[in-house]
């Protein structure tokens, strides 16, 4: 059974190689986080040194910190697509995608034109994601999964579409979460403290798709243009891949939880789109855009319809 904490190593994995993004914002002064408007070799050189360095550093680092703990073995293939309710799909796609879209933006600061950044973004988002399922493929714990695999063609390919289609992104995948009651049960699989939790706990994790309302709104319309409207998709329930061992609660009774799957509508903020004259907040706006901001939501779970006043 592939773990739950695979996520765990998925979103070390995006630490490791979105690091370069905080060398460069954190600085020079304000024309430093200005992107050229030609190429500049004098970016794009330490850029791609730096990439190239985080790579190799990542690559060691996940070794000595995720792959050593566990025994090798021959390469293999593991399906885990009936896994978390396909969360961790979903986690796969965000990671892809983000890398893709920071990556992109670091080449766009270096004076590379905007079409050949995407893709390299792109390129680069797919194929370190795909090392990591190589390196899994070789864990005896793991394998490697055609459905992860997929999962990241898409994530990238999402990145790509929408800027070769609008170059704007009227779409966004973002990611938010909220504390449960499930880690208690099982603290080891699900998380011992709030940020293993936020990293290893499906049952908060709820992604989405923001759509920008004014992007799809006649030209001249006066929706301001980071308001979005979200749907979104979570699930709970679950203490195990596929089924949820046997818990108890504190008096000795055993519970039983219902694992079920919810879809949600909610606004949201663009981050990117916030009116700023300051080059380093934009930066940093765009940095967070992944994350959505608290909203009221409607969720339609097990039949019901539920609001929600304040949705994380």
């Amino acid at each position: 059974m592939k773990l739950p904490n695979n996520i765990r190593k998925n979103l070390l994995a995006c630490f490791l190689s979105c690091a370069v993004c905080s060398v460069c914002i954190g600085q020079g002064n304000i024309g430093f986080f200005t992107p050229s408007p030609v190429q500049d070799n004098n970016r794009l050189v330490p850029l791609v040194a730096a990439q190239g360095a985080v790579y190799a550093g990542s690559m060691i680092a996940l070794n000595l910190l995720w792959y050593k703990n566990y025994p090798r073995s021959a390469f293999h293939f593991f399906n885990d697509d009936d896994e978390w309710q396909q969360m961790d799909k979903l986690g796969h796609i965000l990671t892809a995608y983000t890398v893709s879209r920071l990556t992109a933006a670091l080449y766009r600061w270096s004076g590379i034109r905007a079409q050949a950044s995407d893709y390299y973004g792109a390129g680069v988002g797919l194929a370190y994601q795909t090392n990591i399922e190589i390196l899994d493929g070789f864990s005896s714990e793991w394998g490697f999964s055609p459905g992860d695999m997929t999962a990241n063609t898409i994530g990238a390919g999402l990145f790509l579409s929408e800027q070769a289609l609008s170059n704007g992104q009227p779409v966004m995948m973002k990611i938010s979460f909220h504390p449960t009651e499930y880690r208690q049960y099982r603290p080891n699989e699900l998380g011992d403290n709030l940020w293993e939790e936020f990293i290893k706990d499906y049952n908060g994790q709820t992604y989405w798709l923001a759509f920008a309302i004014s992007s799809f709104l006649p030209k001249g319309n006066k929706v301001p243009g980071w308001l979005c409207l979200d749907f979104g998709y979570g699930a709970e329930g679950m203490t195990g891949a596929v089924t949820n061992p046997i818990a108890y609660d504190s008096t000795g009774n055993e519970i039983c939880f219902t694992r079920y799957r919810k879809f949600l509508v909610s606004l949201d903020i663009n981050t990117t789109k916030i009116p700023t004259n300051s080059a380093p907040m934009k930066a940093f706006l765009g940095a967070i855009s992944f994350i959505k901001v608290p909203f009221p939501a409607l969720e339609f779970s097990q039949g019901k319809l539920k609001f929600h006043i304040l949705y994380f």
